[in-house]
């Protein structure tokens, strides 16, 4: 048995599929590339796939995390080459490499996720500034969003690390934000915006990198 963990990117072919269909669909190209996967045990066996943190709808990744369990060591590079032969446009396997098998789960490993975010505005840079300064002082920004199972209030501050303005120009700005991603709670870069005092949906979100424990 070996546990491979895979570095992976989903570009905006892809950005508007469910984590359960992202899901469906390593399965398929998994088991079309006979991948000699393991499964849990049970009434209702399921292949050892366990993504990182899932990409909410319309978000793309540059470097996703993801670790599947096989039946038998294989070769890394084998893995790569016969993988992304059956995967469709818009989804590559960057890197391949194994881990220990008794390594934590990729889940509670994750701290941070690093975005970037392009939006359409006017604001010149010193205004930006201005605006992420006044953010980032304070301390308590309360929030909430709806969900299936009801309302959810949170201090939107705490899930912020940090937020950098990476380019400006004539319409357009795009910020990089460090945003916390743990069993406490997920930071959402479109909430992020509005906070910032923007009353416009960012035009692109990319989660460039996620940032494990130990990491910076």
């Amino acid at each position: 048995m070996q546990k491979l963990r895979i570095n992976f990117r989903r570009g905006g072919e892809l950005k508007y599929i469910s984590h359960l269909d992202m899901m469906r669909l390593w399965v398929r190209a998994l088991r079309r590339a006979r991948i000699p996967l393991s499964y849990s045990e049970g009434f209702s066996p399921h292949p050892k796939i366990a993504l990182a943190a899932p990409l909410s709808v319309g978000v793309t990744g540059e470097a996703e995390l993801m670790d599947i369990t096989v039946e038998k060591i294989i070769s890394p590079y084998w893995f790569k080459n016969v993988v992304n032969q059956q995967l469709p446009q818009g989804i590559e396997v960057l890197d391949v490499f194994a881990v220990a098998p008794a390594t934590p789960s990729l889940q509670s490993q994750v701290k941070f996720a690093i975005y970037r975010v392009e939006l359409a505005t006017e604001k010149t840079s010193e205004d930006i500034k201005h605006e992420i300064r006044r953010l980032l002082v304070q301390e308590n920004i309360p929030w909430h969003h709806e969900r299936d199972t009801g309302r959810r209030e949170y201090n939107l501050r705490s899930l912020i690390d940090s937020i950098e303005i990476i380019e400006t120009s004539p319409g357009k700005c795009v910020l990089e934000m460090k945003l916390r991603c743990d069993e406490n709670g997920s930071g959402r870069p479109e909430q992020v915006v509005y906070a910032l005092g923007f009353n416009v949906y960012p035009t692109m979100i990319e989660r460039s990198r996620l940032v494990l424990s130990g990491a910076r």
